[in-house]
């Protein structure tokens, strides 16, 4: 009878936006975890990786950290929406 009562409270049109939200939220704390477990030259599941101790592979490192994301937003400019804040902010307008 609780169960019910919970699920009539919960599953209703108004609270699917709270489940978008949290479902994304967890979609990405996964892709982090899957991501570090995976290509993280400092994260060693085997038990032979781990037995190597701390090695200087800055390659390795180097192509971690500077993934697809980082390369594409490297040379772009800081603004969300450039056109209104230069509408706003510059004189030529």
């Amino acid at each position: 009878m609780a169960s019910s009562s919970a699920l009539k409270r919960w599953i209703r049109p108004e609270v699917y936006p709270l489940f978008a939200a949290v479902g994304v939220a967890v979609g990405i704390c996964g892709m982090q975890l899957v991501r570090n477990i995976c290509t993280n030259p400092e994260v060693r599941v085997n038990k032979e990786n781990r037995a190597a101790g701390i090695l200087d592979n800055h390659v390795e490192g180097e192509k971690y950290s500077q993934h697809v994301l980082r390369k594409y937003v490297r040379n772009k400019s800081p603004e969300i929406m450039p056109s209104i804040n230069g509408f706003f902010s510059d004189p030529k307008y």
